[in-house]
C-alpha cells in the first residue's frame, strides 16, 4: 500500500470519528451563533459611530465576523492533539515510531479529515446565520473560492502543526495545560478573531505579522472575503505557505528530539 493510500485513509477515518460527534457538532454551531451575534453587535457599533473603520463598512465586517465563526471549528486553536499527549505521557509513542507511518504527517492527515467534516455540519450554517440576520459582502466570482479553499487548508495545516509541536513539549513537561493556555491566549489574538489584524496599531500589527498565527485566520478571512484579490491574495496564500513550512518543520525538530530523549530514558 502507497503512502498516499494510507494517509488517504488517515484522512478518511479522522473525518469519519469526527462525524459522529453530532451533539457535538450543534453544540459548536450553537456557541458560534452566540458569540457571532456578540461579536456583530459590538463590532457594529462601533462602526456606525466612526467616520473611518481601516476599509470596513457593514457588509466586509460581516463578513469578517461570521468567516471568523465558520472557521473555527476547522482550524480549532484549542484542541491540540490529545491522542498524541496520551501516547506521549504513558510512553506508548515508543509504538508509533516503530510504524511505516510518519507521525506527524499521519495526525496531520487525520486532523485534515476532522476539519473537513466540521465545514457543512458546522462553518457553512454559522456564515448563513450571519448573512440572514446582520448581513454580509462577499465575492460574485469563483477565483477567490478556489484559492479561499486552499487558504483554509494551508490554515488548518498551519494550525495543527503549531499545536503538535505544543504536544511534543510533553517529552519534557510533564504537564503542558499552562502552555497551551498561553498559545490559545497569544494565538487567537493576534491570528485575529477578537477584531481584524488590520485594526491593529502599527506596532502590534507587524508583530503579528511576524507569527504564523494571521495565516491561521486573519489570511482565509481576506481571501475568501475578497479583501484582498489578484496578486495579492496569492502573495497571503504564499505568507501561508511559508509560515507551513517553518511551523511544520520546527515541530520535526522537536519530534527527533523526543525520540532521542525517549531512547535515552530506555523507552
Amino acid at each position: 500500500m502507497g503512502a498516499g493510500v494510507i494517509y488517504w485513509r488517515l484522512a478518511v477515518a479522522g473525518f469519519r470519528r469526527q462525524t459522529r460527534y453530532r451533539m457535538a457538532m450543534f453544540a459548536g454551531l450553537f456557541t458560534n451563533c452566540v458569540f457571532g451575534f456578540v461579536r456583530a453587535s459590538v463590532l457594529f457599533a462601533a462602526l456606525a459611530g466612526a467616520t473611518s473603520f481601516w476599509g470596513y463598512d457593514r457588509g466586509t465586517m460581516g463578513a469578517y465576523i461570521w468567516l471568523s465563526q465558520g472557521l473555527l471549528g476547522a482550524v480549532q486553536f484549542m484542541s491540540p492533539p490529545t491522542e498524541l499527549m496520551d501516547r506521549i505521557r504513558n510512553g506508548d509513542v515508543a509504538i508509533d515510531f516503530l510504524r511505516p507511518v510518519d507521525i506527524q504527517l499521519g495526525y496531520l492527515a487525520s486532523d485534515l479529515g476532522r476539519a473537513a467534516a466540521t465545514i457543512l455540519p458546522r462553518g457553512a450554517p454559522s456564515v448563513l446565520v450571519g448573512a440572514l440576520t446582520f448581513g454580509l459582502t462577499m465575492p460574485n466570482t469563483a477565483a477567490p473560492y478556489l484559492l479561499g479553499a486552499v487558504s483554509v487548508v494551508l490554515a488548518v495545516a498551519i494550525s495543527f502543526c503549531g499545536l503538535f509541536a505544543i504536544a511534543i513539549l510533553g517529552f519534557w513537561v510533564v504537564e503542558t495545560r499552562g502552555i497551551r493556555l498561553f498559545y490559545t491566549t497569544l494565538g487567537t489574538f493576534l491570528a485575529g478573531l477578537f477584531v481584524p489584524v488590520h485594526m491593529f496599531p502599527d506596532w502590534l500589527r507587524a508583530i503579528a505579522n511576524s507569527t504564523p498565527f494571521p495565516s491561521i485566520l486573519q489570511a482565509p478571512i481576506d481571501v475568501l472575503s475578497g479583501r484582498v484579490l489578484g496578486m495579492e491574495s496569492v502573495q497571503v496564500v504564499g505568507v501561508q505557505l511559508f509560515w507551513l513550512l517553518v511551523v511544520g518543520a520546527f515541530g520535526r525538530v522537536l519530534l527527533a528530539a523526543g525520540r532521542r530523549e525517549l531512547e535515552v530514558q530506555g523507552g
